[in-house]
């Protein structure tokens, strides 16, 4: 199954974030594991960079993009993305440009923690507990 993981949940992990991690975690290792086609916007390793750097430093912030470019596969930025996100009409452009991204990679769905945030067409739009619950991975 091929699915597009949101940065939220991304950092979810990475910062341990009390409340999200261990939904955010099973989804991690099913992508560590091959049991899903995880796919991330290219934006998510600089985003996830900015936001470890600035709460860990520099050397937890490089390990965090090691550990993301060894599990997930980044979906490049291309012009027409960012067009498409500019004329989006979202309330958020990173959200824009995690949706259209999601859609040139030919995702099934979109794992994040802010549902409310996208189109559910033409894909499905989950949280992690969403999608846990959906699929079994018994």
């Amino acid at each position: 199954m091929k699915v597009f993981i949101d940065t939220n949940v991304l950092l979810d992990v990475l910062a341990e974030r009390k409340d999200f991690y261990t939904d955010a975690m099973r989804v991690w290792t099913l992508a560590e594991a091959g049991r899903i086609d995880a796919h991330v916007s290219a934006i998510s390793f600089s985003n996830c960079y900015y936001i470890v750097h600035k709460h860990a430093g520099r050397r937890s912030a490089e390990k965090a993009l090691r550990l993301l470019r060894d599990v997930f596969k980044p979906a490049a930025l291309t012009a027409q993305i960012l067009n498409q996100a500019i004329d989006a009409g979202f309330a958020d452009f990173e959200d824009a440009v995690q949706f259209h991204s999601a859609v040139h990679a030919q995702s099934e769905c979109i794992i994040t923690r802010n549902p409310d945030h996208f189109p559910r067409t033409p894909l499905s739009v989950l949280s992690p507990a969403e999608f846990l619950a959906v699929h079994s991975f018994e």
